[in-house]
């Protein structure tokens, strides 16, 4: 009777034991993930790609580190590593290098920020020079807000504002200083810059191809 008593006794206490850990038991749960904590929908290394507009090819990228972001707004390529462009006519002919520390391309404006050391040689031989510089693909332009350099064969313009066409032939620079030639244009236009921007056209030199394997996207 005595072990019998003894047993029950026991057994309650651990019932009692398991109850009592049932009830202080935590739950370990991870907090909720939110748009802004996703991570890219794409990153690829080691990218060599060409891109297309309007069913041309039009540029390779060669980049140590290429990022696909659709949460952010807007929505982005993130180059953060550097990345290096060639620009194409439509014969495929080398037009432009382009290079930069840092890049963001903006899907859905079409819109390239260059940022950090941005450097642009054409086949003529200019070569730009700037901390920050945008690409606008559906107005075909180039244009920068902060103080940019110019080095041609026949100049050297400097200044606070730049725009041109996306081939850098016809091109102003605002605010600017350097030497000039006889038979520079003077822009007028005041709506889009001031009255002292020089309009000019160069003689550009011939620049080799890299030659790189390719991955052609839209």
């Amino acid at each position: 009777m005595k072990r019998s008593l003894c047993c029950l006794t026991c057994l309650s206490w651990l019932l009692s034991v398991v109850f009592l850990s049932c009830e202080n038991q935590v739950e370990h749960t991870a907090p909720p993930i939110y748009d802004r904590d996703s991570v890219a929908a794409m990153t690829s290394y080691g990218v060599n790609a060409l891109i297309s507009d309007s069913g041309v090819i039009k540029y390779r990228i060669v980049a140590e580190r290429w990022e696909a972001n659709q949460v952010k707004n807007p929505s982005r390529w993130i180059f953060d590593k550097g990345v290096f462009m060639t620009q194409f006519d439509e014969k495929f002919h080398v037009q432009t290098y382009i290079q930069c520390d840092t890049a963001y391309h903006y899907d859905k404006q079409r819109l390239w920020e260059l940022r950090g050391r941005v450097r642009v040689l054409t086949k003529d031989g200019l070569d730009y020079s700037s901390e920050q510089l945008f690409y606008d693909m559906n107005k075909h332009e180039f244009y920068s807000h902060v103080f940019s350099k110019l080095i041609t064969p026949e100049r050297t313009l400097q200044g606070s504002y730049f725009r041109s066409d996306e081939q850098m032939t016809k091109y102003y620079v605002s605010n600017s200083k350097g030497s000039f030639e006889k038979g520079d244009v003077i822009d007028d236009e005041p709506a889009k810059a001031p009255s002292n921007d020089t309009v000019q056209t160069q003689p550009l030199r011939q620049q080799a191809q890299p030659q790189r394997k390719n991955l052609m996207f839209h």
